[in-house]
């Protein structure tokens, strides 16, 4: 690959290398192909059996070069990072991985880790794979291993799959709704818009009355206990227009991360107030924060952020 324009370190690391591949001790070892294009490539994927690509968790972008050998048969054996993150079937036998969890910190620990797994895989797993041939000079298990990499996982990197995804989740829908939204001189359109003005004369007027979140025994949820989330609202008249959840948020390291939201159903309304529960297990181990929300909810909106007002409490 190349390093990107504002990549200084990418750049530097490749300098590098070039330094290396023409010490005495390394000539013939490493070898650095400059001006990478669609004709190196071509005879790179013609001449490789195994694709191996190492990045840095998290910071692979895409690995692309990965998906274009896949495309031509050619087994990978890479890091979960980038598109292989995606593409690694870890049930179905048609290429290799190295973890996508990090056990060090400390990324030369890592990496030393890494490049001993890979030398434990290729030794152990894969090269004895690729040599147990039949008397017709190639290993059966390895071209059924190219087979269910090709038919398994390239489908879903091509340009006609990304083109359906396209259509499918975002063209269509939107083909239907604005048909749907445009009949009966926009009948539907009119519809939402009254209602959006409907809640948001009344949004500011809503009032919380109370909630609660577990059962009050110092605030200790235990792993396998029951999660109970209450609250009260005086939701003027907006009882069927609102939604209610409880955010959930993961504390490690001092820092916080969205872990789930899950839904408050509406037990009963009573004198103008409805009252909203939840009582699920809570089965994940850890610390956390929880927070209400609400927000105004229409099955006729395409999604939440068409209408984007919020309150937390």
């Amino acid at each position: 690959g190349k390093a990107h324009p504002a990549d200084g370190a990418g750049q530097d690391l490749i300098k590098r290398i070039v330094e290396i591949s023409k010490m005495p001790q390394f000539e013939g070892k490493i070898i650095f192909l400059e001006d990478y294009n669609m004709i190196v490539a071509k005879r790179l994927v013609t001449g490789v059996d195994i694709w191996l690509n190492t990045p840095t968790r998290p910071l692979e972008a895409s690995g692309t070069s990965g998906e274009k050998a896949e495309m031509n048969g050619v087994l990978n054996f890479s890091v979960l990072d980038g598109w292989w993150y995606e593409g690694y079937r870890f049930d179905e036998k048609a290429g290799w991985a190295l973890t996508a969890t990090r056990t060090f910190t400390d990324q030369s620990q890592q990496d030393r880790l890494d490049a001993a797994t890979i030398y434990s895989m290729l030794e152990n797993e894969i090269v004895p794979l690729y040599y147990a041939k039949n008397s017709m000079g190639y290993s059966p298990e390895w071209v059924q291993y190219i087979k269910r990499s090709i038919g398994h996982i390239a489908p879903h990197f091509t340009m006609k799959r990304q083109l359906d995804d396209y259509i499918d989740r975002f063209y269509r829908p939107e083909a239907e709704r604005s048909h749907k939204l445009q009949a009966n001189n926009f009948a539907e359109a009119r519809e939402i818009v009254a209602w959006k003005e409907e809640v948001a004369s009344r949004w500011d007027q809503i009032q919380v009355i109370s909630s609660s979140i577990g059962d009050g025994t110092n605030g200790i949820l235990r792993t396998g206990s029951r999660l109970v989330a209450k609250c009260a609202i005086d939701t003027k008249g907006l009882a069927d227009s609102l939604g209610v959840e409880l955010v959930v948020y993961r504390e490690h390291d001092g820092e916080s991360t969205f872990d789930k939201a899950i839904q408050l159903d509406a037990v009963k309304t009573e004198n103008g107030i409805t009252y909203y529960e939840l009582d699920t297990d809570f089965t994940d181990a850890g610390i956390f924060n929880f927070a209400f929300r609400m927000y105004p909810k229409n099955v006729k909106l395409p999604h939440r952020q068409d209408f984007a007002y919020l309150r937390w409490f």
